[in-house]
Parts: structure tokens; sequence; C-alpha cells
């Protein structure tokens, strides 16, 4: 499935470069399909990073997907220039009356602080109401996934004593889930965070069902049966040096942070990482592209989101 994405994003060169099958708008507009309409917002600080992630991710797949992307709050960015978000980014007001067939919607560092003292947690409310009625199926991505559960489900994130940081061993626990064809039984992800939704608490919930889970990190993945809510607590779309750059600045502000776990070999920051989580990271984006965006959604995007109980 080749990734449709604006001609001077600077993502494009990158992937194009690193052999990604990747199309221009210009190419892509010769093409007479029906493609798949992603919209991404965008939480994190460092947003041009996170996009080539998530765009690596979401780019081998056999239809087209046309990719959005989406800030929230004012344009403003300290580690994104302003030309970039007002050349790339769409406000929630400009995109509030389209249909998507799925969407992302991203952690963000905010895992120590309270929903209510979010800046934008009111508009990202009204965003997660917006998507039941907009969007065939919504993936949330780490602390995404704090925030939606407590909105949606009322439970709340728990602070943990220290932050979890490192690539951490898994096991399948709902071998039939379509989002895990093709996995092995145990498999490798990385996690970053300074909280976790408790997976006690998602389990009593009859509309979620929990997938996957680490020993160490808690629920990994989790679904809202009808798979129109994708919830994944790590980063499976991190690069080999994310944790080590996360790591890096973390010192170089005096934060003392720990070393990643099961990440550099004998846990020595000096050598490289061994990346063991790619495999399964590409496998988990391109099962909710098909099983739960794609199989999903109806042909007519008008169509998205009318079984949806307004209240």
């Amino acid at each position: 499935m080749p990734l449709r994405i604006p001609d001077e994003l600077p993502a494009t060169k990158i992937l194009q470069d690193e052999n990604i099958f990747c199309m221009s708008d210009s190419a892509a507009a010769h093409q007479d399909i029906r493609p798949l309409k992603l919209l991404l917002l965008n939480l994190m600080p460092k947003k041009i990073e996170t996009e080539i992630h998530l765009m690596r991710m979401l780019s081998n797949s056999p239809l087209q997907v046309n990719m959005e992307l989406m800030h929230i709050g004012e344009k403003k960015s300290k580690n994104t220039p302003i030309e970039h978000m007002e050349s790339f980014y769409k406000s929630f007001a400009e995109i509030k009356e389209e249909k998507y067939d799925g969407m992302i919607i991203t952690g963000a560092p905010l895992g120590l602080m309270p929903f209510s003292d979010v800046l934008f947690w009111a508009e990202l409310v009204d965003i997660m109401d917006w998507t039941r009625r907009h969007v065939t199926s919504v993936m949330y991505l780490c602390w995404g996934v704090q925030a939606a559960m407590y909105h949606h489900y009322g439970i709340q994130k728990k602070v943990l004593d220290k932050k979890i940081s490192g690539v951490y061993k898994h096991q399948v626990v709902a071998p039939l889930a379509p989002i895990i064809r093709g996995f092995d039984d145990t498999f490798d992800a990385p996690h970053s965070r300074y909280a976790e939704v408790p997976m006690d608490e998602i389990a009593k919930n009859p509309d979620l069902e929990i997938i996957a889970v680490s020993d160490v990190a808690g629920p990994y993945i989790v679904a809202r049966k009808d798979g129109k809510e994708l919830f994944v607590t790590g980063h499976a779309e991190y690069e080999p040096l994310s944790l080590k750059s996360e790591y890096e600045r973390d010192r170089a502000i005096g934060d003392n942070p720990p070393v990643p776990e099961n990440y550099f070999p004998g846990d020595d920051p000096t050598r490289q990482p061994i990346v063991t989580w790619k495999s399964h990271g590409n496998l988990l984006f391109a099962n909710w592209l098909n099983y739960y965006v794609y199989q999903l959604t109806p042909f007519d995007p008008s169509h998205i989101g009318l079984d949806e109980d307004p209240g």
C-alpha cells in the first residue's frame, strides 16, 4: 500500500531514499482507486521525527493511503519550524466536517501531569468524541492511550514509581484477535513512559479486550472489541536510536534517567543498540490498516460513524 503524502513534506524524500513505498500527491492523482484516508494527530514535540517514524510503518500495504496531519491548539512548536506547521498541518476546525477511514493519536510527554492540567485537554476531549462519528478506527499510542482510557472508559492512569524505559518481552493472550495475526507467541516492543493504565481496570470493561501483555510493562495491545479503537501503550514505531536519544536528552537536563532496559548490549550505553522489535512493529501497523481500517470502513466515506450511538 503506497502511502500518499505531500510532495514537499520532509519525510517524502527520506522515505523514498530508503526505498520505502510512498507516493507523492502528483503521482497518486493518476490512480483511479478509492484510497484510504488517514488522519494523524501529532502531539509529540518533535513532529517531523514522529511523522517519519509513523509513515515508515504505514507505507507497505497493497492499497493507497492518503495521510493528513492535524495539530492541536496553536501552531507554535519549540521543536518544529513554524513553516512546516503552516504548510502541512490543519486545525481541528479545518477538518471537523470530514470523515476518515483511520486516525492515529500519538503520545505526548505528559505522563506526570493530571489530565485537567493539560492545556489542550478540552480540545482533545472534543476530538476524541468526534472520532466516534467521523473515523472508522482510531489507534491511540502511549499517552494517547492513557487519555482515551480515562475519557471514554473512566479508567484513571497510574503514575509509576520510576519511568518504564526499554525493550520488553510480551506475550499474546488473545491469539484469535486480528491485530496480532502473524505474531509470534512472544515478541519484543519498546516502552518509554511514566504512567500506565492498570490492567485489572481494563479487564473489568466488557467492551475491551486485552490482546498482548508484558510482565514488566503491563498491557501493551488492547482493543475495543469491534475494532474501532486500538490502544498501543508502547512504541512499535521507534527507530533504533530513539530510546538512546531520549536517555541522552534526559541525562543532559539532569533527570538522572535509568539506562533503558534490554536495549544496549550489556546495558552499556556506549554500545550500539540491537533492534529486536521492528518486524512485529511493522506487522502491527499493517494488520491495523487491513483488519481494522480497510476491512471495516464503508466504501462510501459518508457512511463512516453512522452506526455509532450519538449519546
